[in-house]
């Protein structure tokens, strides 16, 4: 019997018998490092007064933590962080509990071809992007909108979902939630279909009802899951999504939708200020690394959960 934490000599047979196996994650392991390690080189423009046309970056002027201090001194900045902040949080709140509240009930429906329909229907937004998806709430939620059609038809007045601050911020929540809660039920269906019927059975001897089945058997069931995924989407903190508020968002907006990303995108691609958007987005990667260390690290102690 082996003893805990017990871990096996990895030898050159081993190593020979799964060369094969190396040899098939190469091509992926290349793209990776190529496309986002290999890029990470370009950091050191925040830590530089970076000017194209003075070549490569040791031809740069270096200017230490200038950049930094000057990002965080703008107004911008700090409205961008405020935003990204909100909309990440619900975002994953939502985001967390949306698909495993459909989850349970879709695994209620007795009709499997009702199930199928019904899943089939509520994860196909998932599959489109927000450039699609953003012209058809653009054109369902304007002021002459379908949706906007149906509040005057009860004798309310029109909102403008996508042009005020008071709105702007909730519909994009609600949006994300609706583009991604079809999808991501799949990986909670998957757990409930691994659950031990033996368990429900032994449940509905002792009187358990329906509920109690969900609470005592169904979600325990589903807990290692869970934390899976809060685990990985903590990492996202500061991810508001620049997808989908680049495609809905609009200069009258900026006070309630400004996220880190658009203000990197506008103020490196527009305004060509390249060492302080490289230092915003640095900032938010290491910000993004230490929430997904520290969440592991949770995980682990509370839960009792490794990913490796």
């Amino acid at each position: 019997m082996k003893k805990k934490g017990y871990k096996r000599k990895y030898t050159a047979a081993m190593f020979r018998r799964e060369l094969p196996l190396h040899f098939m994650i190469l091509p992926g392991l290349a793209l990776v490092l190529l496309f986002s390690y290999v890029p990470m080189g370009g950091l050191v423009m925040a830590f530089q007064d970076f000017i194209p046309s003075k070549g490569l970056f040791w031809n740069q002027k270096w200017c230490g933590l200038e950049n930094f201090r000057f990002v965080f001194s703008l107004p911008g900045f700090n409205r961008a962080l405020q935003n990204t902040i909100i909309i990440a949080f619900w975002k994953i709140v939502l985001g967390l509990l949306v698909p495993i509240v459909f989850a349970l009930l879709l695994n209620e429906i007795r009709s499997v071809r009702v199930s199928k329909f019904v899943q089939t229907i509520c994860y196909l937004p998932y599959f489109m992007s927000w450039v699609i998806l953003g012209g058809i709430l653009v054109d369902v939620l304007s002021t002459g909108g379908i949706v906007n059609q149906a509040l005057n038809s009860l004798g309310l007045d029109s909102i403008f979902f996508l042009g005020d601050n008071q709105y702007f911020r909730t519909t994009a929540i609600w949006s994300d939630i609706w583009k991604n809660f079809g999808y991501g039920a799949i990986v909670y269906l998957a757990a409930i279909l691994g659950i031990d019927t033996e368990l429900y059975e032994a449940a509905r001897i002792d009187g358990a009802g329906r509920w109690q089945q969900t609470w005592h058997v169904t979600l325990p069931g589903m807990r290692m899951i869970i934390v899976l995924m809060l685990v990985m989407s903590l990492g996202n903190v500061l991810n508001a999504g620049f997808d989908q508020i680049f495609n809905l968002y609009s200069p009258a907006v900026y006070e309630s939708g400004d996220i880190i990303d658009t203000f990197v995108y506008r103020m490196g691609v527009i305004d060509a200020q390249y060492g302080p958007a490289t230092a915003v987005g640095m900032f938010k990667s290491v910000v993004s690394t230490i929430f997904i260390s520290v969440s592991y690290l949770l995980a682990y102690k509370f839960a009792d959960y490794r990913i490796f």
